[in-house]
């Protein structure tokens, strides 16, 4: 196989996520320890939860931004019901909400924030993240 060719199967791998493993990070949310994948990138971003059919109940991805802003997020793609916390620069989370599997529905902030956390909406960790709730160990 030619160099090129290579190069255009490892960029395809790599954007439909078969060949990369994210980064994941603790986080600490209402005393409870979580494990989160990180989407830092546009492309990841943009891929975040996609075609996922399961989500262990102490995880989730965690979204970061280059910038605070009213960041908005659906679940066209996206199979597994979730609820998202918007958590603002402080770590203070803002605004959550329940997100229905494969809606093109809108979910946005109501203040500027610079992170997002998806987990499952089954999860125990649901409770914590209620508005005013604190998040430890997010990136900067």
């Amino acid at each position: 196989m030619r160099s090129s060719s290579l190069s255009g199967l490892l960029v395809t791998l790599c954007l439909s996520g078969a060949a990369t493993a994210a980064e994941r990070v603790p986080l600490v949310v209402g005393g409870q320890h979580i494990q989160v994948e990180v989407a830092a990138t546009p492309a990841a971003r943009q891929r975040g939860l996609m075609g996922r059919t399961h989500l262990a109940p102490d995880s989730g991805m965690l979204f970061v931004f280059d910038a605070p802003g009213r960041h908005c997020f659906w679940m066209r793609d996206t199979p597994l019901p979730l609820a998202i916390a918007f958590i603002d620069t402080q770590g203070r989370v803002v605004h959550r909400t329940d997100m229905l599997p494969r809606s093109d529905t809108l979910h946005c902030p109501p203040t500027e924030v610079r992170y997002a956390l998806e987990i499952a909406q089954g999860s125990h960790l649901r409770a914590q993240l209620a508005p005013g709730a604190q998040v430890q160990g997010l990136p900067r």
